[in-house]
């Protein structure tokens, strides 16, 4: 029920729009008034003061019960036009009318009340359920770079025999770990983004093959033992689009496949702009998603049942909330020789000035 549109209105407009319905109802039954009795009138008035309580809070609803139950015998119950009634029958049937519209309105709204009891129940245990999922998905990934940051620390401050190389090594755990912890960081942020409705794309011109680049030594740097291919037409024009977003999508899809496949696995990325399509893939011959519906991975901290790797199950999540909210669509295939083809289709402007370095 919270679906419908009036429930969004506040309490005042409802008094207008209720009253407003009636009347609307009455003057078309009146206008048909020769071709049905005014007993059918009262059902139909029944019938739009049932549909305003499902819409409309309690007092909006009997404002409209009682006014259908004076608008009935003023205007459609003989003698019309006045509130006398003739017939003890009538007068039964009037007073029926008005308890019947009352009790109505009164149970539809306990009812509703009872239904969003139980929605905020069963909400709140979906939260909680949440809550534990997350703990259990992240508390592995954000301790494990805490702990290696927290351990080279502690070896640089306490052990004074190191050597010059032994302390680059340590600094070096320690920039992986910030990194590898910066990105869960990232991702719960941009989640929480996302879940709350209000990411608006910010378009600008960017250079694509710049943005992934960049996004790919990032990737090689935090995986030293993987190596990605990119194929890029050198031509490929600038695109209008929400740079920050389309990296986040480029760095979850090229690190998702860093990280979960053997270290000799190759990696591919693909950019193409057909017309004002942007394509872009990330190809690898790794093990592919052997354990898990395809249409399941982009859901939220979803994971394979026998994935031995670390992962909270955010970055394809963000992957496809990022890719909706920029109008474009995601797809992932299982290849038959082995290994995950991702293809992203994003709708951009284009342009073919570039500004030579």
């Amino acid at each position: 029920m919270k679906g419908f549109l009036f429930n969004t209105i506040s309490k005042g407009p409802q008094y207008i729009f209720s009253i407003a319905i009636i009347v609307l109802v009455a003057a078309i039954c009146f206008g048909l008034s020769g071709f049905m009795g005014y007993r059918v009138v009262a059902l139909v008035l029944l019938v739009t003061v049932s549909i305003l309580a499902i819409t409309f809070d309690i007092l909006p609803v009997l404002l409209s019960a009682a006014l259908s139950a004076f608008i009935w015998n003023f205007f459609f119950i003989p003698p019309r036009f006045t509130i006398h009634v003739d017939t003890t029958e009538d007068t039964i049937l009037l007073i029926m009318y008005f308890i019947i519209a009352m009790i109505n309105g009164v149970l539809t709204y306990k009812i509703r009340q009872v239904e969003k009891a139980s929605r905020l129940k069963e909400e709140r245990a979906n939260s909680v359920k949440l809550y534990n999922t997350v703990l259990n998905s992240l508390s592995h990934e954000l301790r494990t770079p805490i702990a290696a940051i927290i351990g080279a620390a502690d070896n640089l401050q306490l052990n004074p025999h190191l050597t010059q190389a032994d302390k680059n090594q340590l600094v070096s755990e320690i920039s992986k770990a910030s990194i590898r912890l910066n990105q869960q960081v990232e991702n719960l942020l941009n989640i929480s983004r996302l879940e709350s409705g209000h990411i608006k794309p910010r378009y600008d011109w960017c250079d694509i093959q710049e943005l992934v680049y960049d996004v790919v030594r990032r990737v090689e740097d935090s995986n030293p033992s993987k190596r990605i291919n990119v194929s890029i037409n050198e031509s490929l024009p600038l695109c209008s689009i929400d740079k920050g977003m389309l990296e986040q999508v480029i760095y979850n899809l090229l690190n998702n496949a860093a990280v979960h496949n053997p270290p000799n696995t190759k990696i591919e990325i693909t950019a193409m702009c057909h017309i004002d399509l942007l394509k872009i893939t990330v190809d690898d011959n790794g093990k592919g998603f052997i354990d898990v519906d395809v249409n399941d991975v982009f859901h939220k901290f979803s994971r394979e049942k026998v994935q031995k790797g670390s992962g909270s199950g955010l970055g394809l999540s963000i992957v496809k909330g990022f890719t909706e909210a920029l109008g474009g669509t995601v797809d992932l295939q299982n290849k038959n020789a082995g290994g995950a083809l991702f293809s992203i289709f994003l709708p951009v402007r284009t342009s073919h000035i570039k500004v030579d370095a």
